[in-house]
């Protein structure tokens, strides 16, 4: 897994090296202190690390989805997991988006290879943090829908959230937003229900 230099940049703008067209080719050839993702060309820093909190939602939701796809020809996957989008460019080497959702779902299974997925999964999500906001709802949002992702997941932890977009004529729309205290649903995968109240750790008194 590729990581960044050890420079004082913000999470949400591009790292500042020497280009901004890197490719799947040169990420692959990268040996850096911190994680990135390569977004049309474009490096940005993973970190500072998930917190706590995003790490209990993650594993939660993992659980309740691999409840529901272990017997499916869907697979499951979490970070760190390539995901190689060819928006610009359908050679894989020449691809110039490569980031790592936090969680997704991949039904094609010729997608799925050993270094990770090359297309678009059928679901992805997200976990929203400050660092990640601008990232995830702006940047990701544009390249998930410009592949072809057909679901996508924001979960959002302060607001105990969850908001679903969907792939309509090759353009997102608000499938739903679901709150702590309701059971979600996925437009996608129908028999798919999963109760928020087990998914958002609970509060100390």
């Amino acid at each position: 897994m590729m990581k960044t230099e050890n420079k004082k940049n913000q999470v949400e703008e591009p790292v500042s090296l020497y280009s901004d067209k890197y490719t799947y080719a040169d990420y692959l050839k990268f040996e850096f202190e911190e994680m990135v993702e390569l977004i049309r060309g474009k490096l940005f820093k993973m970190s500072p690390a998930p917190s706590s909190n995003h790490q209990k939602i993650s594993g939660n939701l993992h659980g309740e989805l691999y409840q529901k796809f272990k017997k499916s020809a869907c697979e499951l996957f979490s970070a760190p997991f390539d995901v190689i989008l060819p928006i610009e460019n359908k050679k894989r080497n020449q691809s110039n988006t490569v980031v790592q959702p936090d969680l997704c779902i991949i039904c094609d299974s010729s997608k799925i290879e050993k270094a990770g997925c090359f297309g678009a999964p059928d679901l992805v999500i997200e976990i929203i943090s400050p660092n990640t906001l601008k990232k995830d709802l702006e940047y990701k949002y544009s390249i998930y829908e410009e592949s072809g992702v057909r679901e996508y997941w924001t979960v959002l932890p302060g607001e105990e959230a969850v908001i679903i977009h969907v792939l309509v004529d090759k353009k997102y729309e608000q499938f739903k937003a679901f709150g702590k205290e309701d059971e979600l649903y996925s437009s996608i995968f129908p028999e798919m229900k999963i109760k928020l109240d087990d998914v958002f750790p609970k509060q100390e008194d």
